[in-house]
């Protein structure tokens, strides 16, 4: 079970709508990486998304959750959450050849 702090991370929120464009992303992207598996972080955008989420598709397949908590239409909020990489565990997904 995750420390007190942990869980207090675990919805941690990012307000990007104050954050300029460029280090968006890169923020997002850091702070998803810190997460540990099974713990999320909560996006707030002015915008839909939706390109974030292809880039999490692109960059890191399977590995994340992705839950509309409110769909504008002034307002976006995500909640993603950090999965379990299937190699940590001494399990594959059978996609990479490394079984």
């Amino acid at each position: 079970m995750p420390s007190a702090q942990a869980q207090a991370k675990a919805h941690a929120t990012i307000d990007v709508r104050t954050v300029a464009p460029m280090e968006r992303h890169p923020l997002i992207f850091s702070t998803f990486r810190e997460l540990p598996a099974g713990l999320a972080m909560d996006l707030v955008n002015d915008h839909d998304p939706k390109p974030l989420y292809h880039q999490f598709q692109a960059n890191i397949p399977g590995r994340f959750g992705w839950d509309y908590l409110q769909s504008g239409p002034d307002v976006w909020q995500v909640r993603i959450t950090k999965l379990a990489d299937p190699h940590a565990e001494g399990r594959c997904c059978g996609g990479c050849g490394g079984a």
